[in-house]
């Protein structure tokens, strides 16, 4: 496989959960976690893009590479654009965005998304989903659903049950059950890119479609831009949004 970058941006103000970077999970600081699961995969280097010293400090007691940021980015991605400049990454280096709240992350995933950038010259980002299979999911719009074409490039993304299907709700009971051609797909917020196009991104006018919807990979679609979608054949481990998901994963862990 090329050779890739792990970037992993990492904000310490959270409106849900405050310090998620540096939440205790086992002993270890949450962000660390995530960095070493990131270094099963075939990735040459893995780094922390933190807008504390807190979190670089952190980072750097357990031995994990972390670059001091800006603390007023208004997005993950300007914080990989400014982190891709200052590790003076080529153009054409495959660069992999690993969520910070991800301790459970799969490296297979990890390099799975690399792979499907990699091998597509078409597309200008990837990314990953896997099928839904509860009503609950589908219907949640935390759950955001992908639809992908015939070559498995992402056509969009939504926080609404998509593909909804016409008679999908003609009983007066409501929807019942699944769509099932195509299955539905739940996106993994984890993204591929070339490093000319991370730092090219933010430069990008927001999408009204983007704004709407609150999904930042929309941007892409809206100014032309194809998606690869690696669809994975497991559900990612859960990430770390709420206190409630914070209890949930250290329990996985120390089951582990």
């Amino acid at each position: 496989m090329t050779p890739f970058v792990v970037l992993i941006p990492a904000r310490l103000a959270s409106t849900r959960l405050p310090d998620k970077p540096l939440a205790d999970l086992a002993g270890v600081p949450m962000v660390v976690r995530v960095a070493r699961r990131a270094r099963l995969s075939q990735a040459r280097r893995v780094v922390v893009a933190a807008d504390s010293s807190r979190i670089v400090e952190a980072c750097e007691t357990h031995g994990v590479e972390a670059l001091l940021t800006r603390d007023d980015h208004p997005s993950g991605s300007d914080r990989l654009a400014e982190a891709c400049a200052r590790l003076a990454l080529d153009d054409d280096e495959i660069v992999v965005n690993v969520q910070g709240d991800e301790p459970l992350i799969d490296p297979a995933l990890v390099d799975a998304v690399a792979a499907a950038l990699r091998s597509d010259t078409d597309v200008a980002m990837s990314t990953a989903a896997h099928a839904i299979d509860s009503l609950e999911d589908f219907l949640n719009p935390n759950v955001v659903k992908a639809v992908l074409d015939a070559r498995g490039h992402a056509l969009y993304f939504s926080r609404a049950p998509i593909p909804w299907w016409r008679d999908g709700a003609k009983d007066a009971a409501g929807l019942r059950a699944l769509p099932t051609s195509p299955a539905p797909l739940r996106h993994i917020g984890i993204y591929g890119y070339r490093a000319g196009f991370v730092r090219r991104f933010p430069t990008l006018a927001p999408a009204p479609v983007e704004a709407t919807e609150a999904l930042e990979q929309l941007r892409a679609l809206w100014h032309g831009f194809r998606i690869a979608v690696h669809v994975s054949e497991l559900r990612p481990g859960p990430g770390v949004d709420t206190p409630e998901d914070l209890v949930r994963v250290r329990a996985l862990i120390e089951r582990a």
